[in-house]
């Protein structure tokens, strides 16, 4: 009777341990999540996306939409040869999204849902680049990059269709039309085909950094950016006889220099801001005062509040000084191209930064990965930022054995193209590691247990 009394009460002691202490039942899976090879995965991927065929395929891709750029919201022979290689992949997608942009679904169509994204709009540049796939639509000229990131992301693609198997949700390929300046990340998720998104991911080309390394920050990474467009009248007459006119062009000169006291006397030292002028037009005639001067530019802040306070005091400068000349001024800051009034600042998540960290130094070593300052260039991933997590990087293309490269928006800008296969890895190790990263988060594990019981 004793005996059997102190087995039952050591039977019960022992479950009693066992339900207070998960850890014998949670390291079965924890093994399991370490067998998940996350730490492997980059490496893996990157291997695959190093095989000649694959490149060969990236870069055949990219070189067709090089010789075709097509500016924002007119790139349908883009989009139609994106199209096309998606459905040779065997993955859906939705078409047409805000004009020409495409959302394209790997994994189990279930969430989470990751987004990695590229941007397929060139520029108004005339490239000077004499090569074999030279631009052959005069004045219109890839000169950022963008031929590069729908390759990368279509590499990306490619690699998660052979990979299903690791994918535990829904990894979502944004095409997007329409980045410089157009606003066309604001107009997908305006088309409401991302709002299940969790995440999103995206990068940029970055030509005097090496290649194989990566670099970026937590928080504002770029600045917000706004535009304008002003019209100066006054009287126009001859040069000769100035006091029978009323001259646009001393008005606008005194603009000009007016404006550049917004952020050296008025911004907070510790709040980087830029006010560029980058147009003035006026007169066609050395002895002709003319009726009206225009003039134009950009500003950029790290904040909203900023950008705001600059847009507000530009129109008053603007005006104010036209009229302290007897002219006077209209100022715009939009247009039917370039409708956006404010493009936020570029800021990164903290959470997922540390998940770059480690992806990243996964698969190029951690000290391939570099800690970037914040630049003024603008960037219109942040609208995605502004609707849910994301995080942008960029990614380094030079060869110390090659000359050097030559910066982005320039005629004679070129593309290293050893940097694809880097590229289209990253993006599929981001977004297939978040989602086993989530996958675990979401495991119940109280259930587990009970059932282990």
């Amino acid at each position: 009777m004793k005996t059997s009394m102190i087995f039952s009460k050591l039977v019960s002691f022992v479950l009693i341990l066992q339900l207070l202490n998960p850890i014998v039942v949670l390291s079965s899976s924890s093994s399991l999540s370490s067998s998940n090879g996350l730490t492997e995965i980059p490496k893996k991927f990157l291997d695959f996306a190093k095989r000649k065929e694959v490149v060969d395929w990236m870069v055949g891709i990219r070189r067709k939409i090089h010789e075709n750029p097509e500016l924002g919201y007119e790139e349908f022979e883009t989009s139609k040869l994106i199209r096309l290689e998606l459905d040779k992949l065997g993955i859906p997608y939705k078409y047409p999204v805000s004009v020409t942009g495409i959302v394209g679904f790997v994994g189990t169509g279930e969430p989470p849902f990751v987004a990695i994204r590229a941007d397929m709009d060139a520029l108004p540049i005339q490239e000077t680049v004499d090569w074999e796939h030279k631009s052959k639509n005069p004045g219109k000229m890839h000169a950022c990059g963008h031929d590069a990131h729908v390759s990368m992301v279509l590499g990306a693609a490619k690699i998660l269709k052979q990979h299903l198997q690791e994918l535990k949700g829904t990894v979502v390929l944004v095409f997007q039309p329409a980045e410089e300046g157009g606003g066309g990340a604001k107009k997908m998720l305006d088309a409401g085909v991302l709002d299940n998104v969790d995440a999103i991911f995206g990068l940029h080309v970055l030509h005097s950094a090496p290649i194989g390394t990566v670099a970026s920050k937590p928080g504002p990474l770029l600045a917000g950016s706004g535009l304008f467009d002003a019209v100066i009248s006054g009287k126009g007459g001859h040069a000769a006889i100035p006091q029978h006119s009323i001259d646009p062009i001393l008005a606008a000169s005194n603009v000009v220099v007016s404006l550049q006291h917004l952020v050296s006397r008025e911004a907070d030292p510790l709040d980087s801001q830029v006010v560029t002028v980058a147009k003035f037009q006026g007169g066609g005639a050395f002895n002709v005062i003319p009726d009206s001067v225009t003039i134009g530019g950009t500003f950029r802040a790290f904040s909203k509040a900023s950008l705001i306070q600059l847009k507000k005091r530009i129109e008053e400068v603007i005006k104010g000084q036209a009229a302290v000349q007897r002219c006077s001024a209209t100022v715009d800051f939009s247009n039917t191209k370039k409708p956006m009034l404010l493009f936020p600042p570029t800021v990164n998540d903290k959470d997922l930064h540390e998940h770059f960290l480690k992806v990243a130094g996964d698969m190029l070593g951690n000290d391939k990965v570099k800690d970037m300052k914040p630049v003024m260039g603008s960037e219109d991933f942040a609208f995605y930022q502004e609707a849910f997590p994301g995080y942008f990087f960029f990614i380094g293309m030079q060869d110390e054995n090659r000359p050097k490269l030559s910066s982005v928006h320039t005629p004679n800008f070129t593309i290293n193209e050893d940097i694809l296969p880097y590229g289209a890895a990253l993006h599929a190790s981001l977004a297939t590691t978040y989602l086993l990263e989530a996958e675990s988060k979401l495991r119940p594990t109280g259930g587990n247990l009970h059932d282990e019981l």
